[in-house]
């Protein structure tokens, strides 16, 4: 059986389910697919780090309707699909420090933020999820423009940092920073308010926004949102001075 990064057993799904699969090495994290002949699966472009031979890629769009969802999102307009015309093992990465998390949307679909896309079998469907508030969700980071996946299979998501998995009971609400909503069940809603007072806002190094999450279901936070991260390398990069 395979052991993830915690050192805890992966679960072992069996094979008319999904494929075997096994997640190591946080926080430079890898998911290994062990494919069998026939298995397929999509991912985001430049995802692949190694692969056997047995193992062949192609590229598709979606057509010009899937290619301007992943234009709005921010998302390769492309997608990789591998086919194991053998067994053997394909290896994809994360593009930032973090965790990956696999969610069944078969029984569940997810709400994600929409750089979160890493993998999924071939049944399930990636949509466009848009959070009631539209006009200050724009303003208000990822709780406006987010993804939906539904469908039959499952999905491979990408963490920022660490994950803690809050469970909301029925009009139970999580006031969340922006950008710290990894994912959240499609019974949970979402709502942007905005942080109140000109001293908070000014001072409070908070951003003029906040993530309202309402239950029931689960929510999946994320201790170090790429944005933060960023931000945080940025002040100690060398800036050329003003003329």
């Amino acid at each position: 059986m395979f052991d993830d990064h915690s050192g805890a057993a992966v679960h072992r799904f069996e094979r008319k389910q999904i494929m075997k699969y096994e997640i190591k090495n946080q926080p430079f994290t890898v998911l290994t697919l062990k494919m069998e002949e026939g298995e397929s699966i999509k991912c985001q472009s430049g995802a692949m780090a190694w692969m056997s031979p047995g193992i062949v890629m192609e590229t598709k769009t979606g057509g010009l309707g899937g290619m301007l969802k992943k234009a709005i999102v921010g998302e390769s307009l492309a997608l990789n699909h591998y086919t194991a015309e053998q067994a053997g093992e394909l290896t994809l990465a994360k593009h930032c420090p973090g965790d990956i998390m696999i969610f069944n949307v078969s029984e569940t679909p997810i709400i994600a933020q929409k750089t979160s896309f890493l993998a999924a079998t071939e049944g399930v469907n990636m949509d466009i999820y848009l959070q009631r508030k539209a006009t200050a969700g724009f303003f208000g980071g990822e709780g406006f423009l987010m993804q939906k996946y539904s469908g039959s299979g499952y999905a491979w998501l990408e963490i920022d940092g660490s994950v803690q998995e809050r469970e909301l009971a029925a009009g139970e609400q999580l006031i969340v920073d922006s950008g710290y909503v990894a994912a959240m069940e499609a019974t949970c809603s979402m709502d942007i308010q905005t942080v109140k007072g000109f001293t908070n806002v000014l001072l409070g190094g908070e951003g003029l926004f906040n993530t309202v999450v309402t239950g029931p279901g689960k929510v999946w936070l994320q201790t170090m949102p790429i944005n933060a991260l960023a931000m945080n390398l940025y002040a100690y990069m060398p800036h050329p001075s003003s003329n």
